[in-house]
């Protein structure tokens, strides 16, 4: 949690939350996303 991460379509983020079913929220700013994995194109920063 927290660390800054970057998607090919929402941009720059921050991990919020990181769900037991392999799932992670992310703050993009305008919006919150879920994301599940496989994480094809979001990258650590």
């Amino acid at each position: 949690m927290g660390d800054r991460v970057s998607h090919d379509k929402y941009g720059l983020g921050r991990v919020l939350a990181v769900g037991e079913d392999d799932t992670v929220l992310i703050d993009f700013g305008a919006e919150t996303y879920r994301i599940a994995s496989p994480y094809a194109k979001l990258v650590k920063l």
